[in-house]
């Protein structure tokens, strides 16, 4: 049954196959360490297909940390960084937004939750519009970005270089490749 009524809440699902959620952080003052979170979901509703009424509710299981390297994923679900044995969710509550022009880009603002410590950020996102898969499933298409400081949620561990500097930056950027799939 298709919404029809502006008025209608309808439901999005993050359709995990084809969705990323994934950082990245400067190592050695300057190459570059990517990362992603491989379990995720969200709750999000809109009131009709308009999603700048969105209600969005997402978690991230923290364990989940893929950077590619285990001994360097052990050490971030360590209590240095996610402290996983204690925190098993980051969550991110999206409550404000707004259009920053008419080509699909916006500003989202919401509550991040990283070890039970909660801070206000805005992310950047790019509308792609809703599209219809080849099986007739509307698809939702968002990219977002941010930057967030790491100690702001209690993820201090560093380690001085020799010649200066530190060994993992403060600055983490957050980048992500979401589609949401309309439930009907």
């Amino acid at each position: 049954m298709e919404t029809t009524s502006i008025n209608t809440k309808t439901k999005w699902n993050i359709d995990e196959a084809h969705s990323e959620i994934g950082f990245k952080v400067k190592h050695l003052m300057f190459a570059n360490v990517r990362g992603s979170f491989k379990e995720f979901e969200a709750s999000i509703y809109t009131t009709g297909e308009d999603f700048l009424t969105a209600e969005i509710d997402c978690w991230v299981n923290p364990a989940s940390v893929d950077t590619g390297d285990e001994k360097r994923d052990g050490h971030l679900k360590s209590a240095d960084f996610f402290d996983v044995e204690n925190f098993k969710e980051i969550n991110f509550t999206g409550n404000t937004y707004k259009e920053i022009d008419k080509q699909g880009n916006y500003e989202l603002y919401g509550d991040l939750t990283i070890k039970g410590i909660r801070k206000q950020v805005k992310l950047a996102v790019e509308f792609g519009g809703v599209v219809k898969d080849p099986w007739g499933n509307s698809k939702a298409i968002f990219t977002i970005n941010g930057k967030i400081n790491r100690k702001d949620w209690g993820l201090n561990w560093n380690a001085a270089l020799e010649a200066g500097g530190v060994l993992v930056s403060e600055e983490v950027w957050i980048n992500c490749e979401v589609q949401l799939a309309k439930q009907v």
